[in-house]
């Protein structure tokens, strides 16, 4: 099954330490992959996993991730003691009470009431529980929106069948015309010798000769055979597993360039507007396969 590039996946998890983590994908067109990822500094040492996850589920395009960690009220919280600042206070009250001959020592409550003596912070989750919890919430984004492609490229296939289905019609069209092509010219060819020459016998070998070269210099059935030769590798890779953007681009190209010789080998009017359809229905659908992965 194809998938689109364009897609969007968030996740939400709270872990047992009241932890949350919410993780957002966004992707574009790219004609490569190409991973960026935003998170918080204590996740840092995951990032190269996270980017691995991804690029193992998402093939091509521009993916952004964006990690947040919303830490809940209810996380654990401990006084932390900053001894140097403390050290610091005592030795400035002593200082101060000999400069100043002040009696008495500094006490247990008056240092720790100075500001940062104690801070509260919140008591780190262990690093194994945060990547369990990362890499957990992280896969679920990456599902969610693995599925959006999906259901684009869902819609992408129906567009790729009705239009495959004109360029079969239009490829018919011109192989039934071809011969007839010939036949015409051969015709035309012989009343306009018969108007030069007047009542001087026509030479037929010579005209069968013209004619001849004529439709060896018009002959389209190989450029017909490789178009519909690529039309059916195209055919293949609408359901292929893995990644066809890059081969569908390369495929439409090739069919492109049959048309091209095609509408240079066709000296005839009908064939000229069929070349027209079947070029502009090509890159209708090569605009299309810039979304494809």
């Amino acid at each position: 099954m194809i998938k689109s590039m364009t897609g969007y996946g968030k996740a939400e998890r709270t872990g047992e330490d009241g932890r949350t983590l919410i993780v957002e994908i966004r992707s574009v067109n790219h004609r490569y992959g190409e991973i960026s990822i935003r998170l918080p500094r204590h996740c840092y040492p995951f990032e190269q996993e996270i980017k691995k996850l991804v690029a193992e589920r998402l093939k091509r395009g521009k993916i952004e991730v964006s990690i947040q960690d919303e830490k809940s009220g209810g996380l654990t919280m401990a006084p932390t003691l900053n001894l140097t600042l403390a050290r610091g206070y005592l030795e400035a009250y002593r200082t101060l009470k000999g400069e100043l001959a002040l009696e008495g020592e500094p006490t247990l409550q008056l240092i720790a009431a100075q500001r940062d003596v104690f801070v509260m912070r919140e008591e780190a989750s262990g690093e194994e529980e945060l990547q369990e919890l990362l890499m957990a919430t992280v896969r679920h984004a990456v599902s969610v929106h693995e599925e959006m492609r999906k259901r684009e490229g869902v819609a992408l296939l129906e567009d790729f069948l009705n239009r495959r289905a004109t360029l079969t019609r239009l490829m018919d069209q011109i192989e039934k015309r071809a011969p007839a092509v010939v036949a015409e010219h051969a015709v035309r060819l012989r009343e306009r010798l018969r108007q030069l020459l007047g009542d001087t016998t026509l030479d037929e070998a010579r005209l069968l000769q013209e004619v001849a070269l004529m439709a060896d210099r018009s002959d389209i059935s190989e450029e017909i055979v490789r178009f519909m030769s690529h039309l059916q590798q195209f055919d293949e890779a609408l359901t292929c597993g893995e990644p066809v953007g890059r081969k569908m681009d390369f495929l439409l190209q090739e069919m492109n360039r049959e048309v091209n010789t095609i509408g240079s080998k066709a000296n005839d009017g009908v064939l000229a507007s069929l070349v027209v359809e079947l070029k502009a229905e090509l890159e209708k659908i090569r605009e299309q396969v810039q979304n494809i992965e």
